[in-house]
């Protein structure tokens, strides 16, 4: 390229360029309006399944439900009710079990007994709901629903220092898995459908325990003579065929993790030994949370109730189990 070229132009070649300029930004010009709507097209043509340009706007998948049923259960100062509620089409069927709400001023004026309607709100980590209103009460001029007699064993309560009872699964592999066989392991077992479709339930105990296996996996000096079982209450269903494609979410390392189930006389059993109430509910259970560590000597160490246990509190009891005294 020449420098100082411009200063050895005719008046004639300067009029020249500008002239073929204007009609460089003419043809821009009428080509423009065609660029937009071929813009707009190509961003209409992505559809409504199509990725977000905000990943922040992908990371919710809220979904909301409108919910009718009486209210069981409401205890002052708690953002926790318990509702009787009919079924939630495309969600889960009828039902009694806890909510959350995040703003107590939503029960004020209500009590035990109440039919109300409310909003379900649901994401892949938490729900709450809102909106709480009272309406006219629900008929019961229904027949009453007969539960199917299940056949049940006499079993003691047990609690923390018990020494923890055998009892025999089958695990997602259809091996045989007893409770006997990780006698001198720290084991930690809980509760679990693989139907269960609120976030905070057992999907949340899945969490906690991938969680916790992979923060064991990556600590120094940790602990190997430890595993992690997930039972199932719902043998009918979760057969091993399911409860491998279940686990394959939560990608446990088989030699740390089991995802078992049972004999419905033998869920029953141990899970009331728990004080874990667990009853069907159509293709759903209504049930609460247990999560059990059970130290090297086969000693029950710990029982976390409901859901307020953390990953890291998990972990700590699990180090401590591994190193429990055997004899």
């Amino acid at each position: 390229m020449q420098t100082g070229g411009c200063s050895r132009c005719s008046r004639e070649g300067l009029s020249s360029d500008l002239v073929a300029h204007k009609m460089r930004l003419m043809r821009m010009l009428v080509f423009l309006p065609s660029l937009l709507v071929l813009s707009t097209l190509a961003s209409c043509s992505r559809g409504p399944d199509s990725k977000p340009a905000s990943s922040s706007q992908s990371t919710t998948h809220l979904r909301t439900f409108a919910v009718k049923g009486v209210l069981k259960k409401l205890e002052a100062g708690s953002r926790t009710v318990t509702i009787q509620h009919e079924e939630v089409p495309n969600f889960m069927p009828a039902m009694t079990m806890p909510f959350t709400v995040k703003d107590t001023k939503e029960l004020q004026g209500l009590a035990p007994g109440d039919a109300i309607s409310f909003q379900l709100h649901v994401t892949a980590d938490e729900s709450w709901i809102d909106q709480l209103q009272k309406t006219a009460r629900p008929s019961t001029n229904a027949a009453p629903v007969r539960p199917p007699v299940r056949l049940v064993r006499d079993v003691e309560p047990l609690k923390v220092g018990d020494t923890m009872p055998d009892y025999r699964f089958t695990n997602e592999l259809g091996q045989a898995v007893s409770l006997s066989d990780f006698k001198g392991k720290a084991l930690a077992l809980t509760f679990i459908f693989t139907r269960c479709p609120v976030p905070e339930f057992c999907p949340l105990m899945s969490r906690h325990f991938a969680a916790a296996q992979k923060q064991l996996a990556a600590m120094p000096n940790a602990p190997t003579n430890w595993h992690l079982l997930s039972i199932s209450f719902d043998p009918h269903f979760d057969t091993p065929r399911v409860l491998r494609a279940y686990a394959q979410m939560y990608r446990p390392d088989a030699s740390h993790w089991s995802f078992v189930t049972g004999a419905l006389i033998d869920i029953d059993a141990i899970t009331e030994q728990f004080d874990l109430p667990i009853v069907k509910q159509g293709e759903n259970w209504e049930h609460k949370l247990r999560t059990v560590v059970i130290d090297a000597a086969g000693r029950i160490q710990t029982i976390f109730p409901g859901n307020q246990w953390t990953a890291e509190e998990l972990v700590a009891e699990i180090v401590k189990a591994a190193t429990a005294p055997q004899g």
